[in-house]
């Protein structure tokens, strides 16, 4: 399983042995994500879900399908946040969709930036992909600026792209392409 250090997040790849710290996350920051991700009902928080969903996850990865990481905080070891990359797509296209969240108390601290990066530096650099590929809501503003700092180049704009906490809105598309792409 990779895993990824820096100096103040680890990433893992996220396993059924997680399944405790990642429903705790998500039951955590319920209300805070509601805003910005899918409807969720009771079943999405429970232990059963969550082996599930993990189980899924393993084996996207083994597939090289997608890499879910989990983001850890470096000296308490607690799952602060996720960096997913999915939809991994070979062939001429090389490249994956992005998206993550962050446990509300750790916003706005560079801790999204910090693991971003990490994860991205894995995707270029290991798995040789092309791009990286992420959308983000307008009213989203730190997911604006966290894209941007990491160098993110607006590519679109979707309208009704994605259904989002029971509604379809409409995202704005960016892109990061590996710098060292050469393959």
């Amino acid at each position: 399983m990779p895993q990824l250090t820096g100096e103040r997040v680890r990433l893992s790849a996220v396993q059924r042995a997680d399944v405790q710290q990642v429903q705790d996350y998500y039951q955590r920051n319920r209300q805070f994500l509601q805003p910005w991700e899918p409807l969720r009902d009771a079943h999405f928080y429970t232990h059963e879900f969550w082996m599930t969903e993990l189980a899924a996850r393993e084996q996207r990865l083994a597939e090289g399908a997608g890499i879910s990481f989990g983001v850890f905080h470096q000296h308490s070891n607690e799952l602060i946040g996720f960096c997913n990359f999915s939809n991994i797509v070979r062939g001429v296209f090389q490249a994956c969709h992005l998206g993550y969240a962050l446990d509300q108390r750790f916003e706005g601290q560079g801790f999204m930036s910090e693991a971003l990066a990490l994860g991205i530096g894995y995707v270029f650099e290991q798995l040789h992909l092309h791009r990286v590929m992420a959308s983000y809501m307008p009213a989203n503003l730190r997911s604006a600026a966290v894209l941007a700092r990491l160098g993110f180049v607006r590519e679109g704009y979707a309208s009704r792209y994605l259904k989002i906490n029971g509604v379809w809105e409409d995202h704005i598309l960016t892109a990061l392409i590996n710098p060292d792409s050469t393959l």
